[in-house]
Protein backbone atom coordinates (compact mmCIF):
# COMPACT_ATOMS: atom_id res chain seq x y z
CA UNK A 1 0.00 0.00 0.00
CA UNK A 2 1.13 3.27 -0.76
CA UNK A 3 -0.30 6.67 1.26
CA UNK A 4 -0.37 10.05 -0.69
CA UNK A 5 -0.85 13.76 1.06
CA UNK A 6 -1.21 16.54 -0.82
CA UNK A 7 -0.12 20.16 0.45
CA UNK A 8 0.43 23.39 -1.00
CA UNK A 9 -2.85 24.65 -2.47
CA UNK A 10 -4.44 27.74 -1.97
CA UNK A 11 -5.35 30.97 -3.65
CA UNK A 12 -3.15 32.51 -6.59
CA UNK A 13 -3.61 35.97 -8.70
CA UNK A 14 -3.27 35.22 -12.71
CA UNK A 15 0.45 34.96 -13.19
CA UNK A 16 1.16 33.88 -9.69
CA UNK A 17 2.73 30.71 -8.42
CA UNK A 18 1.95 27.44 -6.44
CA UNK A 19 3.86 24.51 -5.20
CA UNK A 20 2.05 21.45 -4.59
CA UNK A 21 3.96 19.11 -2.94
CA UNK A 22 3.03 14.88 -2.67
CA UNK A 23 3.87 13.10 0.36
CA UNK A 24 4.05 9.21 -0.04
CA UNK A 25 4.60 6.67 2.67
CA UNK A 26 3.85 3.21 3.25
CA UNK A 27 5.38 1.27 0.03
CA UNK A 28 8.05 3.91 -1.14
CA UNK A 29 10.64 1.40 -1.65
CA UNK A 30 9.24 0.39 -5.13
CA UNK A 31 9.66 1.74 -8.40
CA UNK A 32 6.94 4.53 -8.15
CA UNK A 33 6.05 6.64 -11.06
CA UNK A 34 4.25 9.73 -9.96
CA UNK A 35 1.62 11.63 -11.52
CA UNK A 36 -0.39 14.84 -11.31
CA UNK A 37 -4.03 15.28 -12.22
CA UNK A 38 -6.55 17.74 -11.87
CA UNK A 39 -10.52 18.27 -12.15
CA UNK A 40 -11.84 21.80 -12.85
CA UNK A 41 -15.66 21.79 -11.16
CA UNK A 42 -18.11 20.30 -13.63
CA UNK A 43 -15.85 18.61 -15.63
CA UNK A 44 -13.88 15.24 -15.97
CA UNK A 45 -10.58 14.86 -13.95
CA UNK A 46 -7.65 15.44 -16.71
CA UNK A 47 -3.69 14.51 -16.68
CA UNK A 48 -1.60 17.39 -15.51
CA UNK A 49 1.53 16.20 -15.29
CA UNK A 50 3.80 12.85 -14.71
CA UNK A 51 7.68 11.37 -13.68
CA UNK A 52 9.22 8.20 -14.10
CA UNK A 53 9.89 6.27 -11.18
CA UNK A 54 13.98 7.08 -11.99
CA UNK A 55 12.66 10.85 -12.65
CA UNK A 56 14.85 10.63 -16.00
CA UNK A 57 11.18 10.91 -17.76
CA UNK A 58 8.67 13.97 -17.68
CA UNK A 59 5.35 14.71 -19.29
CA UNK A 60 3.25 17.52 -19.48
CA UNK A 61 -0.14 18.01 -20.55
CA UNK A 62 0.28 20.58 -23.36
CA UNK A 63 -2.24 23.10 -21.55
CA UNK A 64 0.36 23.25 -18.55
CA UNK A 65 3.75 22.85 -20.73
CA UNK A 66 6.16 25.61 -20.21
CA UNK A 67 4.77 26.67 -17.30
CA UNK A 68 4.22 23.81 -14.80
CA UNK A 69 7.65 21.58 -13.84
CA UNK A 70 7.18 18.22 -11.74
CA UNK A 71 10.29 16.72 -9.96
CA UNK A 72 10.48 14.11 -6.63
CA UNK A 73 12.76 13.93 -3.98
CA UNK A 74 13.44 10.43 -3.01
CA UNK A 75 14.74 10.92 -0.13
CA UNK A 76 11.86 12.55 1.41
CA UNK A 77 9.68 10.49 -1.05
CA UNK A 78 8.02 13.34 -2.16
CA UNK A 79 6.82 14.72 -5.29
CA UNK A 80 6.38 18.45 -6.02
CA UNK A 81 4.60 20.59 -8.87
CA UNK A 82 5.88 23.77 -9.33
CA UNK A 83 2.87 26.04 -10.94
CA UNK A 84 3.90 28.98 -12.50
CA UNK A 85 1.75 31.67 -15.19
CA UNK A 86 -1.11 29.96 -13.25
CA UNK A 87 -4.23 31.28 -15.07
CA UNK A 88 -7.86 31.36 -14.12
CA UNK A 89 -8.60 27.83 -16.27
CA UNK A 90 -5.73 26.30 -13.55
CA UNK A 91 -7.94 26.24 -11.49
CA UNK A 92 -9.24 22.71 -10.12
CA UNK A 93 -8.73 20.19 -7.42
CA UNK A 94 -5.76 18.61 -7.96
CA UNK A 95 -4.99 14.92 -7.30
CA UNK A 96 -1.05 12.99 -6.75
CA UNK A 97 -0.99 9.34 -8.26
CA UNK A 98 1.03 6.46 -8.11
CA UNK A 99 1.75 3.66 -10.19
CA UNK A 100 4.10 1.17 -10.74
CA UNK A 101 5.61 -1.08 -13.63
CA UNK A 102 5.98 -0.86 -17.63
CA UNK A 103 4.49 0.43 -19.72
CA UNK A 104 3.80 3.38 -17.97
CA UNK A 105 0.84 5.16 -19.62
CA UNK A 106 1.40 7.98 -17.67
CA UNK A 107 -1.69 10.00 -19.11
CA UNK A 108 -3.96 7.08 -18.16
CA UNK A 109 -5.30 7.34 -15.07
CA UNK A 110 -6.02 3.69 -15.50
CA UNK A 111 -2.37 3.48 -14.62
CA UNK A 112 -2.48 4.66 -10.91
CA UNK A 113 -3.28 2.44 -8.10
CA UNK A 114 -2.80 4.74 -5.56
CA UNK A 115 -4.26 8.50 -5.57
CA UNK A 116 -4.12 11.26 -2.65
CA UNK A 117 -7.49 13.27 -1.54
CA UNK A 118 -6.36 16.43 -3.72
CA UNK A 119 -5.98 19.72 -2.75
CA UNK A 120 -7.47 22.98 -4.36
CA UNK A 121 -6.03 25.37 -6.13
CA UNK A 122 -8.13 28.72 -7.04
CA UNK A 123 -6.70 31.00 -9.28
CA UNK A 124 -8.41 34.59 -9.57
CA UNK A 125 -7.98 38.24 -9.17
Amino acid sequence: QVQLVESGGGLAQPGGSLTLSCAASGRTDSRLHMGWFRQAPGKEREFVAAITWSGAGTYYADSVKGRFTISRDDAKNTVTLQMNSLKPEDTADYYCAAAFGSPFLFSRQFSYSYWGQGTQVTVSS
